[in-house]
């Protein structure tokens, strides 16, 4: 692979103005934003600042780089025992250990982080990932620490799998959204010796009076699990005029944390963009961020909620945020950008760029005069993903360390989160964990990415599974019981949160019902949601299961066996998979692709709801064109596929999206030419996946976007790329 850092001289940005600071190049947009926005009272001089990056890029570019030869490597031996070992499976644990993709693992410790909000340490619920480009989003998750029950019953298809009538209010589905609310309340907030659905609005006699923790005006807040729950009382209301208790709404503490993000759910190609994700964190953070915009014919302007202020039983007042606590993720150590540009005239790596402004945003939030309207404790959360292995997470923790230096902060006030989705961090966890023993808060799993690099990582074992098959496969229940084992092992439980994934059908609410429950039964503190209203119906299954008491059952447990995590998911012979089945897999992972790359390329939207090929709206990211692509790769390299197959199921996917997106205006068809910008990546994507570094699809998603947003349209071929086991 060639090293991102140093393919060219930026290019796609030479019309953009530049400045110099400190022997960098960097972008005007940028340098405005730092020194008129970012740097603003916090009484750090802009020439200060610059010299301090400056020294960070100069110290840690070397580092990135070796890191990243050190992937290649690794792949490259991989890839070599396949060759030599055809038909052997995975390469087994003695062969990893001697090349060092598995290193001895840390004796027991006792993660030291210090200083994390209690919505971390101690508490369970769900959490939000937000694009970090759409100022409206951001401010709907921040807004999401608080919901309504009855909005999210009655508005979606949670009650029963049918979605909500059209038209005015129909009082029999308003009546049982009312009946499932009072339901709720009777199990986790009881009545002694009588039911909420007879509660005529007294004094509620709680079986367990200690749950009512506080009033404001007639409204009632109740605490169960860590979690609070409002009963709104308005007999004014046309809801709560129709109650014999007066209740209009019962609102739910839901997303307890919230992570803005850079990375696989936005599109940031270049400095303005960069610069449109940085300034919504500072806009957030300082408390100042509007978004002004129309629905239902009329305009409408949304801001930062403020805190809730309640009283206790003696009548003394207290607040509770009115803000889901927020999280920034960061790119990881792949990508390199051209909004700065080295003494040597080379992009500098994203990552670095990321640490230093999300951090330097951070401080608004710890000095400013609405210090700690997000952290309480005084810390800046940081999620950093795709990180492979023990090392590059020391190397994070080293980035950290000068970022603090740079801006004057107190050592591991910048907290990170580790994303466990990479196989050489699941191979060795607790030794990812132990490098960043005194700054961790958050370890997680994701199905997508993880399984995209298990593809790459093991390409040239064999043809694998159907992607449905892979989610049963062995090595996923290993991977998913050891985060939450390995976690607890390592002191997370009261620490730091251990996280699961992403619910990815917001229009299915009452499947997320049924099945999410499994993620705090896991032992897990939080899980994705894709939307505030999936966060609010999300919130009951941390009501119903006490995550504090599964995580000490859990604490219990061995350890699942490394073994099991390192299975390889191939298929067998018994997977004889029919001409059909194999059109339909190709179909799928080709339809998600095209889908997802149109909207990326074409319009820059890095998350939105895609329809998949059975018309379901699907919340996809970067993380889905890494599986899909990589599937396809290795299916076409083990000649399950042809060449020709794929082309000619591209084109009739095109035309499937093409026919999906009609109503779009916005929208650039993929057909008839079949090419257009959108569809030559979509291609690439699958015919380039075996050169890209670990299966990301970042590298080749930028070019095509940046000459998109250059206006180049002519047409042509995708680049070819031979497969096949003697070549590799």
């Amino acid at each position: 692979m060639t090293d991102p850092a140093q393919v060219h001289r930026a290019q796609t940005v030479s019309s953009d103005a530049r400045c110099e600071r400190a022997g960098l190049q960097v972008a005007s947009c940028l340098a405005d934003f730092v020194e008129s926005e970012a740097l603003s009272g916090t009484q750090i001089a802009a020439g200060e600042f610059w010299e301090g990056f400056a020294a960070i890029v100069a110290r840690f570019t070397p580092g990135n780089r070796g890191l990243l030869r050190e992937r290649d490597a690794m792949q490259a031996r991989i890839d070599a025992w396949h060759r030599q070992n055809p038909g052997a499976g995975g390469a087994p644990e003695s062969f990893l250990r001697e090349i060092g993709y598995l290193v001895e693992e840390p004796a027991a410790f006792t993660i030291g982080t210090r200083g994390v909000d209690r919505e971390i340490a101690a508490g369970a619920g769900p959490q939000l990932v937000v694009p970090a480009r759409n100022a409206r989003f951001v401010l709907n998750a921040a807004n999401a620490r608080w919901g309504s029950l009855y909005d999210a019953l009655y508005g979606t298809d949670a009650l029963d799998g049918v979605p909500p009538p059209a038209g005015p209010y129909n009082r029999a589905r308003g009546s049982r959204v009312v009946a499932w609310s009072r339901d709720f309340l009777d199990a986790h907030f009881p009545l002694a010796g009588a039911s909420w659905h007879d509660w005529r609005g007294d004094d509620p006699a709680l079986r367990d009076p200690r749950q009512l923790v506080g009033r404001s005006g007639a409204n009632l807040l109740l605490r169960h699990n860590g979690l609070h729950v409002e009963i709104v009382i308005d007999r004014a209301s046309p809801i709560g005029a129709a109650d014999l208790a007066g209740i209009a709404d019962v609102r739910l503490e839901a997303a307890l944390t919230t992570i803005v993000d850079l990375e696989d759910s936005i599109a940031a190609v270049d400095a303005e963009e960069k610069v449109e994700a940085y300034r919504n964190w500072l806009g957030v953070l300082r408390g100042d961020l509007t978004a002004t915009f129309d629905k239902d014919g009329r305009q409408c302007v949304r801001r930062c909620e403020p805190d809730r202020e309640w009283f206790d039983a003696s009548g003394t007042p207290f607040n509770l945020p009115g803000r889901s606590l927020l999280l920034v993720r960061n790119v990881g150590h792949l990508m390199t950008t051209p909004a700065v540009l080295d003494a040597n005239g080379h992009e500098v790596f994203e990552g670095l760029l990321d640490a230093a402004i999300t951090s330097l945003c951070a401080l608004h939030d710890l000095l400013g005069p609405g210090a700690g309207r997000n952290s309480r404790t005084g810390s800046i959360y940081v999620v950093k993903p795709k990180m492979h292995g023990p090392g590059e997470c020391a190397f994070a923790n080293e980035l950290f360390d000068a970022v603090e230096d740079l801006l004057g902060l107190a050592r591991n006030t910048i907290k990170i989160g580790v994303m466990d989705e990479e196989r050489r961090t699941s191979a060795n966890l607790a030794a990812c964990i132990h490098a960043v023993r005194n700054r961790v808060f958050f370890i997680n799993t994701g199905f997508l990415d993880r399984t995209g690099d298990e593809i790459r990582t093991s390409m040239l074992a064999g043809p694998m599974l159907r992607k449905s098959d892979i989610k049963q496969a062995a090595w996923i229940a290993a991977y998913e019981d050891r985060n939450v084992q390995i976690g607890l092992a390592c002191g997370f439980a009261g620490r730091a949160q251990i996280g699961k994934g992403m619910w990815a059908m917001p229009e299915c609410m009452h499947e997320m019902l049924a099945q999410k429950i499994g993620h705090p039964m896991s032992g897990a503190s939080t899980a994705w949601v894709p939307s505030p209203t999936a966060a609010v119906l999300h919130a009951v299954h941390y009501h119903c299961s006490d995550v504090a008491a599964r995580q000490a059952e859990r604490a219990a447990e061995p350890i699942a066996p490394l073994g099991c995590l390192l299975e390889v998911p191939l298929a067998g012979k018994e997977d004889a998979w029919t001409e059909a089945e194999v059109c339909d897999e190709l179909e799928n992972n080709l339809q998600g692709i095209l889908g997802y790359v149109v909207r990326w390329i074409d319009q820059g939207i890095g998350c939105s709801k895609v329809p998949d090929i059975r018309d379901i709206g699907l919340m996809e990211d970067r993380a889905t064109l890494r599986i899909s692509s990589q599937h396809v790769a290795n299916w076409l390299l083990h000649r399950v596929v042809s060449e020709d197959e794929i082309d000619a199921a591209l084109k009739r996917m095109a035309r499937k999206v093409d026919a999906q997106n009609a109503a779009d205006r916005t929208y650039r068809p993929l057909i008839p030419s079949a090419g257009s910008i959108a569809f030559r990546a979509a291609r690439s994507l699958v015919f380039e996946a075996l050169g890209q570094p670990n299966g990301y699809t970042e590298p080749l998603l930028h070019r095509y976007r940046k000459e998109a947003k250059d206006g180049c349209c002519a047409w042509a071929p995708a680049k070819e790329a031979k497969f096949s086991l003697e070549n590799r």
